[in-house]
């Protein structure tokens, strides 16, 4: 049955259309986050690898090392990836991130 005011269209589709518009940004809102966490492991895993090759450690002792630093001084994983990224460029580190770091790496030893 077609609405009084608007008689083509069907009773209901207004809340149809809004119960669309709000699964669209729903989608949208997760494509963003799975953008961000996909960038956010690509330099996760290329600070894995700097600590591969500069301090000798396997990739999974590279990532726990990421992770016990991450968690000793309160900061997100990929910030401290970022940070060891840029520190393997030349740019310094915090000197608790430092410290943790090389705590952490001589438990791998």
């Amino acid at each position: 049955m077609a609405s009084p005011a608007f008689p083509d269209r069907e009773p209901g589709l207004g809340s149809r259309v809004h119960d669309l518009v709000q699964q669209v940004e729903q989608l949208r809102e997760e494509n963003e986050q799975l953008h961000r966490a996909v960038g956010s492991h690509a330099v996760v895993d290329q600070a894995i690898g700097v600590l591969v090759m500069m301090a000798g450690v396997s990739p999974e002792g590279g990532f726990t090392v990421l992770r016990e630093v991450s968690q000793r001084t309160n900061t997100k994983l990929s910030s401290i990836a970022e940070q060891i990224i840029k520190h393997a460029q030349g740019a310094g580190l915090p000197e608790t991130v430092l410290s943790e770091l090389h705590a952490a790496l001589a438990r791998r030893k």
